[in-house]
């Protein structure tokens, strides 16, 4: 590991003007490539406080043993060498997308004296159109043989062309029309070019034209009473439309664009794109990679433009490309853009109407990539026998853990705060077991202490099930303990995430079985418990569980700042390798508990802001609810109303006039209305609930709340 100080230009070496550097290794090879406005400031970032660094640009800085530098004019030059430096030396440390398949394009040979359609992979070739890609090389084949009956252009391959041509007889196709048979004779080579000509315009998306033009020719057809040839002209107009219906229109202004999105998480990336040429979706495609560097969403679009038009030019570059976020800065990516096609290319983030919708659709396809990518890889038995054998050999456990329970604590600045247990078994999720618990203990901001509690009623369960081999409540609703760590109804057992067991008297009947002869969950212990932090928290899960006299199960923690595996007895932690497999497995059971554990906690303090002092009250529903905020415009109004002008709202008596004042008047007020524009506070209303507004997610947010809650809640 190399000290980055050791090769650290003097600041007066490096340029202050745009250009692109490379990171070598001890075996001067390349390890990293970028780009800098300022090559001085750019370069200066590399070289802080190792501390200070991202843990992937700091594994780069101390794998590299030197620095070089190229200046270029302008930024424009600068990403043009990037790029060419890329695919030239391939650097481990860039991202690098790769196709999570080989995607067919269909091709026509116009380098060909009779150029020819058919369905190619891999590089594209010069003097060859394509189109596309497509999802499967069926769809492409379904599409030519509709078109094939108006577009007659050559399909066979060069051996069987020169056949034909010797022996003067054409294939099947030419026989039944789907051919012009040039390999005979039939139709000249300028004829056959411009049909292959029209055949690209068709496919390009210039239909409407064309089939105008077949229609008038159906009807002259028609009208000099060439019967034969209108039904010909008609039924070629029939599989052209056939042929259309294959790509719906999604853009009504037939607008030609790329539609780009990203779907990312800590480790991994991965790229969707639509192409939509005349409005219609002419093709997919998606990418999938690993963040070896620390990048923003921006950063990953503008690899992603690069990886797609680096060598493209004209047309194949279109006149706009619709991306979820803009790379910093955006004009040199734009302009490089522009010279590649040749004019002027817009580059912006949809924010209406039917492009943004259709943003949307890119996005679930880009987020279902990734799911998909990472199901893929958590499936294969291989990868999955193989992390868990690292993962027992790095924690130095006697046997791999084929139950593994993670647990992560949730809250918004120390309310609401809940904790989430998911199970893995096999290295695979068993969303039937996943269990949340709300903290009862102790109120306020305290990770450790909730951890302790959390881990403690979960295996005082285990044991006391254990013993008695006996009854226990199905829904987690009662624990056995009667302590601060005892769960009440604020404990619950998921069934696919979210529906709890509500059946509290239901007994085994015998052994580790449900009534119904299912196997009872919290009768199997885990081989590991996994915590979602560092020392700390994997102290207090071993202090509980040495607490419950529990020796044989293992605990470590799993640190989400350097992804570093903490063990109880240990001062430094264990750091498993970045390709290993039992790290992936762990950061995935990790992550899977923080989102199971935000979810719940989210849920929780929706429901608590829309929760109204009515709701307390007995035998009110939300009919007479809703008519007596009618009345009254509000619950302050309410509040301060008699009884004899509560019993005139209708379907309200005495009695219950009588009950809602009484609830009101112990109830604590609701906090006041705030104009989260002005800052205003509205003392004249007094809604259900506090007033409250709505982060980028549509999660509501308390009055007064800071702006970026995304520091505050976890």
């Amino acid at each position: 590991m190399a000290d980055p100080s050791s090769y650290r230009p003097k600041p007066g070496q490096i340029p202050d003007t745009p250009g692109v550097y490379r990171f070598r290794d001890e075996h001067r090879r390349v390890i990293y490539v970028g780009k800098a406005k300022s090559l001085r400031q750019r370069l200066a970032n590399y070289f802080q406080d190792l501390a200070s660094l991202h843990p992937r640009t700091r594994t780069m800085v101390t794998t590299a043993a030197s620095v070089e530098w190229t200046v270029v004019s302008t930024e424009v030059e600068a990403l043009q060498l990037e790029y060419s430096w890329i695919k030239e030396y391939d650097p481990r440390f860039n991202v690098k997308y790769r196709d999570d398949k080989s995607y067919p394009y269909l091709a026509v040979t116009m380098n060909e004296e009779f150029p020819r359609v058919q369905v190619m992979r891999g590089h594209k070739k010069k003097g060859v159109r394509y189109f596309g890609p497509y999802g499967h090389a069926w769809a492409i084949r379904d599409t030519v043989d509709l078109l094939l009956r108006v577009f007659p252009v050559r399909t066979c391959s060069a051996g069987v062309f020169k056949n034909a041509a010797r022996t003067g007889r054409p294939c099947l196709l030419g026989y039944i029309g789907k051919c012009s048979a040039p390999c005979v004779g039939r139709i000249e080579p300028e004829e056959h070019r411009e049909l292959a000509e029209e055949f690209c315009d068709f496919m390009a998306g210039r239909t409407g034209t064309y089939l105008r033009r077949l229609e008038q020719r159906m009807t002259d057809a028609a009208e000099e009473m060439e019967y034969e040839r209108a039904a010909r002209l008609r039924d070629d107009i029939e599989a052209l439309k056939k042929a259309m219906e294959k790509n719906a229109v999604v853009l009504a202004d037939a607008t030609d664009a790329d539609l780009i999105a990203v779907a990312e998480d800590e480790l991994e990336a991965a790229v969707q794109i639509f192409h939509v040429r005349g409005g219609r979706v002419r093709g997919q495609r998606g990418w999938v990679t690993d963040k070896v560097e620390d990048v923003t969403t921006g950063a990953l679009v503008e690899h992603a433009l690069q990886q797609l038009y680096g060598e493209e030019t004209g047309d194949a570059v279109p006149k706009e490309v619709l991306v979820p976020a803009l790379p910093e800065p955006v004009e040199p990516v734009q302009e490089w853009l522009t010279d590649r096609r040749g004019s002027n290319v817009s580059l912006r983030i949809p924010q209406r109407g039917d492009k943004k919708a259709l943003m949307e659709t890119v996005q679930r396809n880009a987020q279902q990539s990734l799911a998909l990518h990472k199901t893929k890889r958590a499936s294969d038995l291989t990868t999955r026998s193989r992390a868990l054998e690292e993962i027992a050999d790095a924690l130095e456990l006697d046997s791999a853990p084929l139950r593994i329970e993670c647990y992560d604590i949730s809250h918004l600045q120390g309310d609401d705060v809940v904790a989430s247990m998911v199970v893995f078994e096999d290295g695979l999720q068993r969303k039937s077991e996943y269990r949340r618990f709300q903290i009862k203990g102790f109120a306020g901001q305290d990770d450790v202490r909730s951890m302790h509690e959390v881990i403690t009623r979960r295996f005082r369960r285990y044991l006391a099930d254990k013993e008695r081999t006996g009854e226990w409540a199905e829904d987690g609703a009662e624990d056995a303990g009667t302590d601060s760590g005892t769960a009440t109804a604020s404990e619950t057992r998921t069934h696919g995430e979210s529906q709890p067991r509500t059946d509290p008297d239901a007994g085994p009947v015998n052994g580790f079985k449900d009534e119904d002869g299912r196997p009872r969950k919290f009768a199997y212990p885990p081989q590991l418990v996994v915590v979602d932090g560092g020392r700390p928290q994997v102290a207090a899960a071993k202090r509980a569980l040495d607490e419950l006299g529990i020796d044989d199960i293992a605990v470590c923690g799993l640190a989400k700042r350097l992804e570093e595996v903490w063990l109880p007895e240990d001062d430094d932690p264990v750091v498993l390798p970045r390709t290993s497999e039992g790290l992936y497995l762990l950061q995935r059971i990790r992550d899977e508990a923080h989102r199971f554990a935000i979810t719940y906690q989210r849920t929780k303090r929706a429901k608590r802001f829309r929760s109204s002092p009515l709701d307390d009250v007995p035998g009110l529903g939300e009919t007479r609810k809703q008519a007596l905020i009618k009345h009254f415009g509000s619950v302050k109004k309410l509040r301060s109303a008699t009884i004899e002008q509560i019993q005139e709202v209708p379907g309200i008596g005495r009695k219950t006039a009588e009950t809602i004042a009484v609830a009101l008047a112990q109830a604590a007020p609701a906090a006041p209305a705030v104009n989260t524009a002005t800052g205003e506070i509205m003392d004249d209303r007094e809604d259900e609930a506090p007033e409250t507004t709505a982060d980028a997610s549509g999660e509501p947010v308390p009055a007064g709340a800071p702006d970026d809650r995304r520091g505050q809640e976890r």
